[in-house]
């Protein structure tokens, strides 16, 4: 675990300086959070929502972390829970199959104001959305957050061949998609 962050999670664990550590923990790995559960739930109001959900179980969880992986990437698996969790509230209180929730994603694209399907990057959010669930995860992780399948292994608790395939077939039917849109 690097230096700052062993020393953020030890200051977390004194009474005294539980608070200012924590602010320092959220301004240290808010936005990069954000665009990692944005990019898998889509709206920047329910992105908040599961943020703010995830923060809550890491200052309960926190006094209890083990240190035995790095600190981002306990932060990244319990933010990917979370993302996972409300994806699946979404669906069960929609009562729909899991197809019209990747098709009201796609539609929470199209909505947006800025939204030009000639442009290469909506097409590509388009695309995305395609994907079965575990590789639009796996994509994401690696193209946008660049993370290594090792550290995706940990985070995911996969092998780094299975997600190394999931990235693999993610990009194939990305381009695909762009291809015929």
């Amino acid at each position: 675990m690097q230096s700052d962050d062993k020393e953020l999670v030890a200051q977390f664990r004194q009474a005294e300086t539980k608070e200012k550590a924590f602010t320092s923990i959220i301004k240290k790995y808010q936005e990069k959070l954000y665009w990692h559960v944005r990019r898998m739930v889509i709206d920047h109001d329910d992105t908040n929502d599961v943020l703010q959900n995830m923060f809550i179980k890491v200052w309960n969880a926190l006094d209890n972390f083990r240190e035995d992986s790095q600190l981002y990437t306990w932060l990244y698996r319990i933010a990917t829970n979370e993302s996972l969790s409300f994806l699946e509230q979404q669906k069960r209180k929609a009562a729909v199959s899991l197809t019209n929730i990747e098709s009201s994603l796609a539609n929470k694209i199209i909505a947006d104001k800025n939204f030009d399907a000639n442009r290469l990057e909506w097409k590509l959010q388009l695309a995305i959305q395609q994907l079965p669930e575990k590789q639009r995860l796996v994509f994401n992780l690696r193209y946008y957050d660049e993370m290594p399948y090792e550290e995706m292994s940990r985070i995911l608790d996969t092998s780094e061949g299975a997600l190394k395939a999931s990235y693999h077939h993610a990009a194939k039917k990305i381009e695909e998609f762009i291809k015929k849109n």
